[in-house]
């Protein structure tokens, strides 16, 4: 009779760990089956295109432990417009009118317009590559004019021109989304000669960003490129 019982109970448990497994099999194909959602870029919100593994090679700044994932970002979505500039603006630039609120730059007739007629007559350009003397030289300058409200490029503090260090630079002020600071820079408005422009797309293989807190603009960007 005993035996009978604990013969019963092995069955059971026997019974119960099978279910279990199978159980746990279903719940795990399941899991597997679902789409994983990994965002590879800061531009996947525009294209599902952005998602594809390929475009990470352009964030070479994503290992730098100087810099803030902000910082890191303009430099990943200036290198995806240098080598994708014809992709960026039909996936990105011709809704960022409508998507950022920036409705005047859909009637704009000249820098709008100019940046999309540049990305899509552009050859790619080379990637950029994050330096750390770079950084040094733009987070100084970034610093001292968001305390002071300065605009501009000279350094006016002799410590941020001992560690200036650059062969282009450009500035913006009132951004703080990584989006929003590049296009700022390269759609260029109100500057007729699109220098900050021609920077961000120039023959530049080294770059740095810092965005600080800007007494009069509320956020300041600096970005310092070198050959």
């Amino acid at each position: 009779m005993l035996q009978r019982i604990l013969q019963n109970i092995i069955l059971a448990m026997k019974f119960l760990l099978s279910s279990f497994s199978l159980f746990c099999c279903i719940f795990l194909q399941a899991q597997n089956s679902q789409p994983l959602s990994v965002t590879f870029s800061p531009l996947t919100t525009y294209s599902d295109e952005w998602n594809k593994p390929g475009y990470a090679q352009c964030n070479t700044a994503e290992k730098v432990s100087y810099m803030s994932v902000g910082e890191k970002n303009v430099i990943y979505i200036l290198n995806l417009i240098r080598t994708c500039p014809v992709l960026f603006t039909n996936t990105v630039l011709l809704k960022y009118p409508e998507r950022s609120g920036n409705y005047h730059l859909l009637n704009d007739t000249f820098y709008f317009q100019s940046l999309v007629k540049t990305l899509l007559s552009m050859k790619p350009a080379p990637l950029l590559f994050p330096d750390k003397d770079c950084y040094t030289s733009a987070r100084c300058h970034a610093i001292q004019s968001g305390i002071t409200g300065y605009v501009g490029h000279e350094r006016k503090k002799a410590e941020c021109e001992k560690k200036r260090s650059y062969n282009g630079e450009c500035c913006d002020y009132g951004n703080d989304d990584p989006l929003d600071i590049v296009l700022s820079l390269l759609i260029d408005e109100g500057v007729y000669s699109l220098g900050h422009r021609s920077i961000c797309l120039g023959e530049y293989a080294k770059v740095a960003v810092s965005v600080q807190p800007h007494k009069a603009w509320r956020y300041n960007t600096v970005i310092d490129f070198k050959y």
